[in-house]
């Protein structure tokens, strides 16, 4: 792909853990098992054309939104910073938003992307994002629909399974500001309505961490809220360490334009042999970013890899107030 900052070739030192599945796998240590999957059967029928495209974003706040920010200090464009613009297209495979539906009511909410998992059954999105559906009870059915754009689901509709959202246990202790630095998370899919796992039906990206803050070119992909069809955009990622002290850490900055609400968990993927890996997503620093025109994610290290092991071995997730039993 053509690099836009005609910046040096991505480089990742041989230190980078590459966390990958083998192409083997059809059923995760989460118990996902092959046959008709009832679940994703029901929420097919019910998430139709006109529901989906009515579907009302849920925490538009979320992400980088347009408007003043209220922390006492606010990173933004600089002084003749260039912000390569983004443009709507209609989406990748392995790129897609959530759904939701309970007592309350239906909505979409936030981005995300589906990463190699040896259960093919992986959803990397942002900590804020979901947190809460985590648990059991309330139950709130989330569900993942890669490739979606204008009310269509062209991969189909892949259930979040019960008590399959991870998030690190320090952002639930420290809070969304505090825990900037672990804003992000996992969320483990049942299986389409045919039996089909994610990953299968739509292949996944390669999960990077340990690779440092500077890549390029990044191409950055997230849903807005109230858009039928998700943005994309090519940038470069730099360091950026906080200058707010209520949200502290360190974290990968990216300008690219327009990423309102909505785009939270959004990936940030560079080329990779055979397809994409992501490096980032969409959050951390205010929840993403205080403008349209920059946005964050947390540093890809060790608590995402310990995150990712938690998730595909089916450990029990975290939750407020301390693991769950």
């Amino acid at each position: 792909m053509r690099n836009v900052f005609g910046l040096r070739r991505l480089a990742v030192c041989a230190a980078a853990l590459l966390l990958s599945g083998g192409t083997a796998a059809t059923a995760s240590a989460n118990g996902a098992t092959a046959g008709p999957n009832p679940v994703a059967a029901r929420l097919d029928a019910y998430w139709t054309a006109a529901r989906m495209t009515a579907a009302l974003p849920a925490g538009t706040a979320t992400g980088a939104a347009p408007g003043p920010a209220p922390a006492p200090a606010v990173d933004g464009p600089r002084p003749g910073e260039y912000i390569p613009p983004s443009r709507s297209f209609d989406g990748i495979p392995q790129a897609g938003t959530f759904f939701w539906t309970d007592a309350q009511g239906t909505g979409r909410t936030c981005s995300g992307s589906v990463v190699r998992s040896p259960g093919h059954d992986l959803v990397l999105s942002a900590g804020h994002c979901l947190k809460g559906y985590s648990g059991t009870a309330p139950q709130r059915r989330l569900a993942f629909v890669p490739g979606y754009h204008d009310g269509v689901k062209p991969y189909g509709i892949f259930p979040v399974r019960a008590n399959g959202v991870y998030v690190p246990q320090q952002y639930y202790d420290l809070g969304e500001h505090t825990g900037a630095a672990y804003d992000f998370g996992f969320a483990v899919t049942e299986p389409d309505q045919d039996g089909t796992p994610l990953q299968d039906a739509v292949g996944g990206v390669l999960l990077l961490t340990g690779t440092g803050y500077y890549h390029a070119p990044v191409r950055m992909i997230g849903y807005p809220a109230g858009a039928e069809k998700p943005l994309e955009c090519w940038s470069r990622t730099t360091r950026w360490t906080s200058d707010d002290p209520a949200d502290p850490g360190t974290f990968a900055r990216i300008a690219c334009d327009a990423f309102v609400g909505g785009t939270s968990g959004g990936p940030m993927l560079v080329p990779w042999p055979g397809g994409w890996a992501v490096v980032g997503v969409i959050g951390g620093y205010h929840t993403g970013g205080d403008t349209p025109q920059v946005s964050y994610s947390a540093y890809f290290g060790a608590a995402v890899r310990a995150l990712y092991g938690a998730a595909v071995t089916g450990a029990p997730p975290a939750g407020v107030g301390g693991a769950r039993e």
